[in-house]
């Protein structure tokens, strides 16, 4: 079968390649991939992995054949899933428990979004609790996480923040937000502040700044460095304010505590009902895989970037 390997050699250091087909064990399904989307961490991974390596976590299409074990959907269903890597190929075995079948409607694009992006969103906002009434920072916003965060949060009953780094991502988030920021530093978004709750994933001064605008008891998820890895943070006033806290959010740690099976169908059903938008920045041939990985890393991307076979 067909599947992305790395290669150094090729454009964007990835290309389509023969593989051996896949081999499903007893509770995995096999699934024909029909869109896949890409995530900077894998994008990143990719980077800096061994030639032949096959990168991907977001699939979406039909199941081919059903887990041997009588669990998760029977052949034919439509079906958004995660696995841990190889998703970007013809055919992926994945486990039913983490697998849900898409309401009628939904799209193999739009649900290839979901996975990775939506999961670390609906996770990520979890981690303070009830956030009705809450004031939510989400700096990245105009990336794929950062608006189904926006989203989510809105839904959940929060006054909803947007940071974004250049003004023309500005339009792209104004809809889903309360308040947009564009700045260098989370400081351009203290009128809105103090927050319960910041989703960040810019990394280095936007990390640090952030901190600083934290409310009584809030929290800080971060889940990313998309700018810079290191930052340099004034201590005092952080312990000083009082019951606050970061969290280090990585969507994979989190899928080993509790598999992702039933929030997929949860973020499959409000696409379904109207509820929660997919923003596409493009759609692009699995032919062009180098083309949408480099698009990706360079920032050039809002929203998702999805790929079909």
């Amino acid at each position: 079968m067909k599947a992305v390997v790395v290669d150094r050699s090729a454009a964007g250091g990835l290309k389509v390649a023969e593989v051996p087909a896949a081999q499903p064990r007893a509770s995995e399904a096999l699934v024909r991939v029909a869109a896949i989307s890409l995530n900077l961490g894998e994008v990143r991974r990719a980077r800096n992995a061994a030639d032949g390596w096959r990168p991907g976590w977001d699939v979406a299409g039909t199941v081919e054949a059903a887990a041997s074990d009588g669990s998760g959907p029977p052949a034919g269903a439509h079906v958004v899933g995660t696995v841990g890597e190889g998703a970007w190929a013809e055919q992926v075995a994945v486990p039913t428990n983490a697998l849900a079948v898409l309401p009628a409607g939904v799209t193999f694009e739009q649900a290839a979004t979901l996975p990775i992006a939506g999961l670390t969103a609906l996770r990520a906002l979890g981690k303070r609790g009830s956030l009705l009434g809450r004031r939510v920072l989400v700096t990245g916003a105009s990336g794929g996480v950062g608006i189904f965060a926006m989203q989510l949060a809105r839904l959940a009953g929060a006054r909803v923040a947007a940071l974004v780094h250049r003004p023309e991502k500005r339009d792209a988030v104004v809809q889903y937000a309360d308040d947009v920021f564009v700045g260098d530093t989370a400081a351009a978004a203290r009128d809105a502040g103090p927050f319960d709750l910041i989703l960040e994933s810019v990394g280095g001064t936007v990390f640090a700044s952030a901190l600083a605008l934290l409310a009584q008891d809030g929290m800080l998820v971060t889940f990313g460095t998309s700018a810079e890895r290191t930052s340099t943070i004034e201590v005092a006033p952080f312990y000083a304010t009082g019951g606050l806290s970061i969290y280090g959010f990585i969507i994979f740690h989190e899928l080993e505590r509790e598999p992702p099976g039933p929030d997929l169908a949860r973020l499959a059903e409000l696409v379904g009902a109207g509820k929660l938008e997919v923003r596409i920045d493009d759609v692009l041939p699995v032919e062009r895989i180098g083309d949408a990985a480099e698009r990706l890393w360079n920032r050039g991307v809002t929203g998702k970037l999805v790929v079909t076979f």
